[in-house]
């Protein structure tokens, strides 16, 4: 097997997690341990997904608000949780450190069986390929994927955009050799695969900084001009409410990101219903259902992530009144 900067990254970062696993003991269950990571929207899904498995007679012990996706990954396979949502680009990039070039169908990888060009539709392919990946990698197992694309982006602020001319990345690579770019982003989007190390693999090598904030003040930090750019996510409400301009990913450097539950194997043979219980909301969050639901909690009204996802699930009759 031919040593990769890939595989030595992966080997590097995998291994502890993998021997916790085997630490971990299986068996039967007494309660569902559902987290998630530590921003809006990833709070408000995991509520539903907790609120879902009790109405279906489970018991639940929420660790929401945990932190990245390294931090919950390594619990999923730790043990420590049972289940959080995630997204197929995130799988794709941060956890199996792969790209849409890997993708059968996409980047050019004929689909298997078929060495003539396929028309594939990038969402179905990206989730397939990670849902295979992860069983095959992990024991996890995702479950039904939503509508819901929260992809990536870099937004701006208006005057920002029209003092520099900017519509695209493309642009703002441009702009960085006169003006001095400050992303308003988390600290890992320095070194992800789907952050500025990507950015610069598809755009090209521009100088940058990243601020290294919580997500939860991201917008903040653009709007009091302490950042020009801010990694922002075609759900996020705050793009609405403080008028920003999302950039156009000309170059096509981020995939879908579609969110799922990722739930390890012994959990479902533990718990036969669970599957059943989480797919029923599955197609029920759209891009324009989510936008509102993070609206209710990140906008004036100030709304808890519970209170929001049992209302949105008591709308739609999955839980009672």
């Amino acid at each position: 097997m031919q040593t990769t900067r890939r595989t030595i990254l992966k080997g590097a970062a995998l291994s502890p997690l993998a021997i916790a696993l085997s630490r971990y003991e299986v068996g039967a269950q007494d309660t569902i341990r559902v987290g998630s990571k530590d921003f809006p929207e990833s709070i408000i899904i995991g509520e539903i997904y907790a609120l879902l498995l009790e109405n279906a007679g489970l018991s639940v012990e929420r660790k929401l608000n945990l932190g990245g996706t390294v931090v919950a990954q390594a619990a999923l396979l730790s043990g420590d949780l049972d289940l959080y949502p995630e997204y197929t680009g995130t799988g794709l990039l941060v956890v199996l450190g792969e790209s849409l070039a890997d993708v059968p169908g996409l980047g050019g990888t004929p689909v298997a069986g078929d060495a003539s060009p396929v028309a594939v539709d990038p969402s179905v392919a990206v989730y397939d390929y990670v849902k295979q990946r992860y069983k095959d990698e992990y024991d996890l197992i995702w479950l039904d994927q939503t509508p819901m694309n929260d992809t990536q982006a870099l937004a701006v602020t208006r005057d920002f955009a029209e003092e520099h001319g900017l519509t695209t990345i493309s642009d703002l690579v441009a702009l960085a050799s006169s003006v001095d770019l400050v992303f308003s982003a988390p600290v890992d989007f320095e070194e992800r695969e789907d952050g500025l190390k990507g950015l610069r693999a598809t755009y090209g090598e521009f100088d940058a900084s990243v601020n290294g904030v919580a997500p939860g003040i991201k917008y903040q930090a653009l709007v009091d001009g302490d950042a020009n750019v801010v990694l922002a996510f075609s759900t996020d409400a705050e793009i609405g409410f403080n008028d920003l301009i999302v950039l156009e990913d000309d170059l096509a450097l981020w995939p879908p990101y579609h969110v799922a539950p990722v739930v390890r194997q012994d959990t479902l043979d533990a718990n036969p219903g669970l599957a059943d219980a989480l797919n029923a909301v599955a197609q029920l969050i759209t891009t324009e259902v989510q936008i509102g639901l993070n609206g209710q909690v990140v906008g004036p009204d100030q709304m808890s992530p519970e209170d929001v996802a049992r209302a949105f699930l008591q709308e739609q009759g999955l839980i009672p009144a």
